[in-house]
This record gives structure tokens, sequence and C-alpha cells, in this order.
């Protein structure tokens, strides 16, 4: 019986919406962009945020990833960053409730500094870095991963911007989009 609500949740087009514009920002990051400007972050909050089935806000956005990986190349920090990517979908699940400028601001604020914290960590944690295993190294590696985070940050709260703002705006043109908890509550 779960199972038959989630399936047809999924054809609903609010979801369906939300799987398009998911799938659209996986497929901007395989275009030229700066150094980790990429949706990814966005996305990942995006759909923590919007799917109405934690399953599906985890699922989508991550299988989004794995195809855009299979395209553009794996590498070693992969299963690190997937883990950081799944992280972020769950500050996403923090704005379910209520989406304000200021709570996606802070929550694209933590899923950048946790992908930093996590993706640093392991470079300098397995044999991808050449830091040494000390604090001093981990401290290296952190000061050299700086200019990454900006370029992270930037690209989160732009594609951020971008995916609830259009939403948002779809929500209003189209109540059939509507969030059923919010739609029920006002």
């Amino acid at each position: 019986m779960h199972a038959n609500n989630e399936d047809r949740n999924f054809l609903h087009p609010r979801t369906l919406v939300i799987t398009a514009m998911v799938l659209a920002a996986a497929a901007i990051r395989l275009a030229p962009h700066p150094m980790n400007f990429a949706p990814i972050g966005a996305l990942a909050l995006f759909g923590g945020a919007y799917f109405s089935s934690k399953r599906q806000a985890l699922i989508v956005p991550l299988l989004s990833l794995i195809i855009g990986d299979a395209i553009t190349g794996f590498h070693p920090l992969i299963p690190f960053v997937y883990a950081s990517f799944l992280l972020s979908v769950a500050i996403g699940f923090w704005l379910r409730r209520k989406r304000s400028a200021t709570r996606i601001g802070v929550a694209t604020l933590a899923g950048a500094i946790q992908f930093f914290l996590v993706t640093n960590f392991a470079v300098w944690a397995t044999s991808i870095g050449s830091y040494p295993k000390t604090t001093a190294g981990l401290t290296a590696c952190y000061v050299a991963g700086i200019p990454f985070f900006w370029n992270t940050l930037a690209g989160d709260a732009f594609y951020a911007a971008l995916l609830f703002r259009s939403m948002a705006l779809a929500e209003r043109k189209f109540p059939a989009l509507r969030d059923p908890v919010t739609a029920n509550a006002t």
C-alpha cells in the first residue's frame, strides 16, 4: 500500500516538475563552468526541500548526480562527494515546512560549508592528497581549498536562488503544483 502511494505520488504533476528541475540542474553541470561553480549542492537542497517522499528526495537527485558522473568520469573522491551530497539533501529537509530567503540562505551556506569540510578532509585523509597526516597537514589542506569553497558557495547560492525562485513562481502560477501541506494550511 505504501509503495503504491509513492508510485502515484511520483506521477503527480508537482513531483514531475520537481524531477524535471533536478534533472535540468544536473544537466547544467555538464556544460563548461568555473571549477566548483555547479548546481550540485543547490539541487540536493532543492530535492530535500521539495520532494514529498524522503526516498524520492534522496534517490532522484543522487541518481542525477551518478548519471552526470558516468558522463564526466568518476574519481576517487566520489564516495565522499556523494556522502556530502546526501547531507545536503538532509539539510534540505529542514526547509520543507517553511521556505524563506533567510532559511534558504542559511541552508545554502551550511551545505557549502559541510561540503568543504567533508571533501577537504577526504583529500587529506586519503592517499589522494599529498598532505602530511598531521594537524598542520590538515590545516594546509583546508587553506588550499578556500578558493574552491568560494566557487562552491557562489554556485550553490546562484542555483539555489534559481531553483527555489522558479518553483515558487510555478506554484503561484499553477496551483496544482503547490505543496499539499502548505496549500492545506492556507
